[in-house]
Protein backbone atom coordinates (compact mmCIF):
# COMPACT_ATOMS: atom_id res chain seq x y z
CA UNK A 1 0.00 0.00 0.00
CA UNK A 2 1.45 3.19 -1.22
CA UNK A 3 0.93 6.48 0.91
CA UNK A 4 -0.82 9.33 -0.50
CA UNK A 5 2.48 11.21 -0.68
CA UNK A 6 3.79 9.35 -3.09
CA UNK A 7 0.95 8.68 -5.44
CA UNK A 8 0.69 13.05 -5.00
CA UNK A 9 4.13 12.79 -6.41
CA UNK A 10 3.56 9.93 -8.67
CA UNK A 11 0.91 12.51 -10.64
CA UNK A 12 2.85 14.88 -10.14
CA UNK A 13 6.23 13.93 -12.29
CA UNK A 14 3.63 11.91 -14.44
CA UNK A 15 2.11 15.43 -15.66
CA UNK A 16 5.11 17.33 -15.66
CA UNK A 17 6.80 14.88 -17.95
CA UNK A 18 4.09 14.36 -20.60
CA UNK A 19 4.11 18.12 -20.69
CA UNK A 20 7.91 17.93 -21.26
CA UNK A 21 7.29 15.52 -24.08
CA UNK A 22 4.30 16.62 -25.41
CA UNK A 23 6.14 19.93 -26.40
CA UNK A 24 9.52 17.56 -27.66
CA UNK A 25 6.91 15.58 -29.69
CA UNK A 26 5.19 18.55 -31.50
CA UNK A 27 8.63 18.73 -33.62
CA UNK A 28 8.55 15.80 -34.76
CA UNK A 29 5.17 15.12 -36.87
CA UNK A 30 3.51 11.59 -36.66
CA UNK A 31 4.87 10.34 -33.58
CA UNK A 32 3.12 10.97 -30.19
CA UNK A 33 4.19 10.16 -26.51
CA UNK A 34 2.62 9.92 -23.51
CA UNK A 35 3.38 8.50 -19.99
CA UNK A 36 1.18 6.21 -18.97
CA UNK A 37 2.51 5.37 -15.72
CA UNK A 38 5.10 6.28 -13.15
CA UNK A 39 6.40 4.20 -10.25
CA UNK A 40 8.86 6.12 -7.31
CA UNK A 41 10.59 4.30 -4.85
CA UNK A 42 9.46 4.60 -1.51
CA UNK A 43 12.87 6.82 -0.63
CA UNK A 44 11.86 8.40 -4.15
CA UNK A 45 15.45 7.91 -5.16
CA UNK A 46 14.02 6.23 -8.64
CA UNK A 47 11.41 6.99 -10.57
CA UNK A 48 9.89 3.85 -13.01
CA UNK A 49 8.07 5.89 -16.18
CA UNK A 50 6.52 3.68 -18.80
CA UNK A 51 5.90 5.32 -22.00
CA UNK A 52 3.30 4.75 -24.38
CA UNK A 53 4.74 5.37 -28.24
CA UNK A 54 2.28 5.67 -31.23
CA UNK A 55 2.97 4.18 -34.00
CA UNK A 56 4.21 1.68 -31.66
CA UNK A 57 6.82 0.31 -34.31
CA UNK A 58 9.08 3.70 -33.17
CA UNK A 59 8.54 2.66 -29.49
CA UNK A 60 11.90 1.08 -29.06
CA UNK A 61 13.53 3.37 -30.99
CA UNK A 62 12.21 6.16 -29.08
CA UNK A 63 12.67 4.62 -25.56
CA UNK A 64 16.09 4.06 -26.66
CA UNK A 65 16.57 7.66 -27.45
CA UNK A 66 14.79 8.94 -24.33
CA UNK A 67 17.19 7.03 -22.12
CA UNK A 68 20.18 8.42 -23.93
CA UNK A 69 18.97 11.86 -23.33
CA UNK A 70 17.31 11.17 -19.61
CA UNK A 71 19.94 13.77 -17.88
CA UNK A 72 18.53 17.00 -19.67
CA UNK A 73 14.78 15.38 -18.97
CA UNK A 74 15.52 14.87 -15.63
CA UNK A 75 17.09 18.49 -15.45
CA UNK A 76 13.77 20.01 -17.35
CA UNK A 77 11.34 17.42 -15.13
CA UNK A 78 13.65 19.30 -11.72
CA UNK A 79 13.34 22.99 -13.11
CA UNK A 80 9.48 21.84 -13.14
CA UNK A 81 9.44 20.36 -9.87
CA UNK A 82 12.01 22.54 -8.05
CA UNK A 83 8.76 23.93 -5.77
CA UNK A 84 7.23 20.62 -4.58
CA UNK A 85 10.27 18.33 -4.71
CA UNK A 86 13.34 18.57 -2.74
CA UNK A 87 15.48 16.49 -5.42
CA UNK A 88 14.33 15.35 -8.65
CA UNK A 89 14.47 11.32 -8.61
CA UNK A 90 16.44 9.01 -11.02
CA UNK A 91 14.27 8.28 -14.28
CA UNK A 92 14.16 5.34 -15.96
CA UNK A 93 12.10 4.57 -19.05
CA UNK A 94 10.27 1.56 -19.97
CA UNK A 95 8.27 0.75 -23.24
CA UNK A 96 4.34 0.25 -21.98
CA UNK A 97 3.00 -2.28 -24.27
CA UNK A 98 -0.35 -2.94 -22.91
CA UNK A 99 -2.06 -1.10 -25.98
CA UNK A 100 -0.35 -3.50 -28.12
CA UNK A 101 -1.15 -6.57 -25.89
CA UNK A 102 -4.97 -5.26 -26.03
CA UNK A 103 -5.09 -5.06 -29.48
CA UNK A 104 -3.63 -8.46 -29.51
CA UNK A 105 -6.54 -9.60 -27.73
CA UNK A 106 -8.67 -8.25 -29.73
CA UNK A 107 -7.43 -9.58 -33.07
CA UNK A 108 -7.50 -13.24 -31.78
CA UNK A 109 -11.41 -12.64 -30.36
CA UNK A 110 -12.67 -11.04 -33.98
CA UNK A 111 -10.89 -14.27 -35.22
CA UNK A 112 -12.43 -16.83 -32.62
CA UNK A 113 -15.86 -15.05 -33.81
CA UNK A 114 -14.91 -15.28 -37.55
CA UNK A 115 -14.29 -18.98 -37.21
CA UNK A 116 -17.21 -19.43 -35.36
CA UNK A 117 -19.80 -17.98 -38.17
CA UNK A 118 -18.06 -20.55 -40.97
Amino acid sequence: MQSTRIEKIQRLIQKELSEIFRLETSKTHGTLVSVSQVRVSPDLSVARVHLSVFPSEQGATIVKNVNDNEKPIRYDLAQRVRYQLRKCPELNFYLDDSLDYIQHIDDLLAKDKNQDKE
